[in-house]
């Protein structure tokens, strides 16, 4: 991984390309990220920069934490991500902008995808549903738990009713499409996780097309 910033998801549009094709994006406000922390092999055990996002007032974080923003001599920030570039060109109060994509650009997009609360096999694991007939007695339950003999039990892993969404999702090989400077906005081609607002960690693609 060479490039990486946080960024925030502000929804998705459609722009025309050169022969008029719609192409669906999301927009998303990339940056400006500050460099918080440079670590290293001799201090930490490994190499990683440390990136702030999104301004936050003193007042709302703890005294450790706020800590570690005067120990930099850094503006406090409400996000904070780590990233394990193979080269580190960055130093402490750097600033990250948008500008280190460029259209044409993969990158992989990391963030925690919507939460949809309790739900049942069909949608959560998308099992099929029994027969709909007056007859029938089963339509949208979990199926078989197992045999009643040996070993008797539900082995673990059984898919099973329960809450879905809310996990760390990372959809991969997404073309940068547009960067706007001025706004510090990238356009990813297609979807990613997470509602609008949502915080994203856009980094190169660790696998080519």
């Amino acid at each position: 991984m060479k490039k990486a910033i946080l960024g925030r998801k502000i929804g998705m549009t459609q722009i025309f390309d050169e022969t008029g094709k719609v192409i669906p994006v999301t927009a998303i406000e990339a940056g400006p990220c500050t460099v918080v922390q440079v670590k290293t092999k001799d201090t930490d055990g490994y190499e990683a920069v440390k990136l702030g996002f999104g301004d936050v007032k003193e007042s709302k974080l703890t005294k450790p934490k706020m800590g570690e923003f005067k120990k930099t001599n850094t503006t406090p920030k409400k996000h904070l991500r780590e990233f394990r570039l193979e080269e580190i060109t960055y130093n402490v109060g750097d600033e990250v902008k948008a500008d280190i994509f460029t259209a044409g650009d993969s990158v992989d997009v990391t963030g925690t995808s919507k939460g949809k609360g309790f739900q049942g096999v069909i949608k959560r694991h998308g099992q099929s549903r029994g027969p709909m007939g007056h007859g029938s007695m089963y339509h949208r339950r979990p199926g078989s738990m197992g045999s009643t003999s040996t070993p008797g039990r539900v082995f673990k892993g059984k898919k099973l009713p329960g809450h879905m969404g809310m996990e760390t999702v990372t959809i991969q090989n997404l073309e940068v499409v547009r960067v706007d400077l001025d706004k510090n906005v990238i356009l990813v081609k297609g979807s990613v996780p997470g509602n609008k607002g949502a915080i994203l960690k856009i980094k190169d693609s660790v696998k080519s097309k």
